[in-house]
């Protein structure tokens, strides 16, 4: 299990049991949550099948096994597979077909995944296949419930898939080491999957009629890499929020824009929340204004945070109820139904519910770095702050937060490449029996990158910020914003001359990940919505 820090143990006490024993979660395929999936991937929750589940798998493996007996015609189990769905497999081949459709579809190629995100992908595709709706044998499904229990990460290339027929090239990387084939992390070495497996005690699998289609047709990939972002995007919108109070205070910033009247006429549910975290971390304050005594308004970039960061927020809202569906559905081809003794060709696997909203994450991410950079050149620019030009006492022979600045519009300018919809592409494939994808893959490996660049963009805020402060009284903050100053300065010393900013970067960012600013200013404020 990985070594936590302070906040990550906070997060995994939650999930402990009597006796201090890690409770294990159920799965049933219908009661996944996104925090279920990160307390699994991340903190290291054992899983267990659902007694329903696993009667309910074991009747739909009968379906699948009656249909090779009878020869019926059905795709991917008695038949070929996309263009070749019309090619049919006789029964002593269906073993072979469902190997053959792992080999070659392990098309992958880039960086491995992550071990949070390849453990979530095993997650899903669990719970998924728990519904019994696939048709896999339940000695398969155990072997992908113990590889998670055992921590053994497939290497999965980040690249490769068109997001329609789900997931296909990543997946079958992924179901490889199941087979004893392609590479594996354990224990945190890189070696064969036979060898992980063995090492881990698990044994091997060969696959039967419909399991190769069933394990690799189906959303998870973009799904999992969509569930981890959204788990750290709304962490991120807390964080917004006191980062952007603490510019407010560096600024002298007008707390007026954020009374709640003018909130409740425009009743988004976002932008009401936004203002009244604003004035709840900057409650008692005495580096805030109010209307009149230095300006009758503040810029957009201050004035307008409710209803920037309350529209992101509000679109995450939304993202998170279409991805709450998607993790507890059933996405493969053909389905099974016990019913009716049917197997029906759909479209399940079309990841376009998946692309769409996580192009929109991108973009309600990128706009959260868009302001906060806006908030960093106020800061920075004496012109438009009345402060020392980049924060610095001596300029000229120091540069202070100038390059700083630099990085953070850097930033900004590649989360607006990465933000352009991804789900708007499409190239036909399969001899055009697939003729449009989702690209929904994409998208969510868009959506996980300009998140790591918010973290970076905001951690140039707060540390500008504090600095920012810091030529006045840092003894006038707010009760929520001296509980982020504090933890920035336990890291950061004020910036009296020059040094390496990326270090100082990199140790707030540490604070970030860790989600320890957040979770301390919560104890102190209550939650932040």
């Amino acid at each position: 299990m990985k070594n936590f820090n302070k906040c990550e143990k906070i997060a995994l006490v939650r999930s402990l049991g009597m006796g201090g024993k890690m409770k294990k979660i159920i799965i049933d395929g219908k009661s996944l949550t996104i925090e279920k999936v990160v307390q699994i991937a991340r903190f290291g929750a054992k899983i267990e099948l659902a007694e329903q589940a696993i009667k309910d798998v074991e009747e739909s493996r009968k379906i699948v096994d009656r249909f090779v007996k009878n020869k019926e015609t059905v795709y991917g189990i008695t038949t070929g597979f996309g263009k070749f769905s019309d090619v049919t497999i006789s029964e002593e081949d269906t073993a072979q077909l469902q190997e053959n459709l792992i080999m070659s579809h392990a098309c992958g190629v880039g960086n491995p995944l992550s071990n949070e995100i390849v453990k979530s992908i095993m997650i899903l595709r669990v719970n998924n296949l728990s519904k019994g709706y696939s048709g896999v044998r339940l000695s398969t499904l155990n072997v992908l419930v113990e590889m998670i229990n055992k921590d053994v990460y497939p290497i999965v290339p980040e690249k490769g898939s068109l997001g329609a027929s789900g997931d296909l090239a990543p997946l079958a990387h992924l179901v490889l080491v199941m087979l004893g084939k392609g590479e594996a992390i354990y224990e945190g070495v890189r070696m064969s999957g036979q060898e992980a497996m063995d090492k881990a005690g698990i044994k091997t699998t060969s696959l039967s009629a419909k399991e190769g289609l069933a394990l690799i047709n189906g959303t998870q990939v973009m799904t999992a890499v969509g569930v981890i972002t959204l788990y750290d995007a709304k962490m991120l919108m807390a964080l917004s929020d006191i980062s952007a109070s603490l510019t407010i205070e560096g600024l002298k910033g007008i707390t007026d824009a954020f009374d709640e009247r003018l909130h409740l006429v425009r009743p988004h549910p976002g932008q009401i929340n936004t203002a009244s975290n604003l004035l709840r971390i900057l409650e008692g304050s005495k580096l805030t204004t109010r209307q009149g005594e230095l300006r009758v308004q503040d810029a957009y970039s201050l004035r307008c945070i409710p209803q920037i960061h309350g529209a992101s927020k509000d679109s995450i809202s939304y993202i998170e109820s279409k991805v709450n569906i998607e993790i507890n559905a059933v996405t493969d081809n053909p389905i099974i139904f016990k019913d009716t003794n049917e197997a029906l060709s759909g479209g399940n696997f079309h990841g376009q519910p998946m692309a769409l909203v996580f192009d929109f994450l991108k973009i309600a991410l990128a706009e959260i770095a868009n302001s906060c950079e806006r908030r960093i050149e106020r800061l920075v620019n004496p012109s438009l702050s009345g402060l020392p030009a980049f924060l610095t006492k001596n300029g000229g022979l120091n540069s202070g937060f100038m390059i700083a600045q630099y990085s953070a519009a850097s930033l900004v300018s590649e989360n607006k490449v990465l933000a352009h919809p991804a789900s708007v592409d499409s190239i036909p494939s399969s001899a055009n029996q697939e003729d449009h994808v989702s690209m929904g893959t994409i998208a969510a490996r868009q959506a996980n990158e300009i998140l790591g660049n918010v973290m970076h963009v905001i951690s140039i805020e707060l540390l500008a910020a504090c600095q920012a402060i810091d030529f006045d009284d840092n003894k006038k903050l707010g009760v929520g914003t001296r509980v982020a100053y504090d933890l920035v300065r336990k890291e950061v010393p004020v910036l009296e001359e020059d040094r390496v900013m990326n270090l100082d970067m990199n140790k707030v960012l540490k604070l970030i990940t860790s989600h320890e600013i957040v979770n301390e200013v919560q104890k102190v404020i209550g939650k932040l919505d």
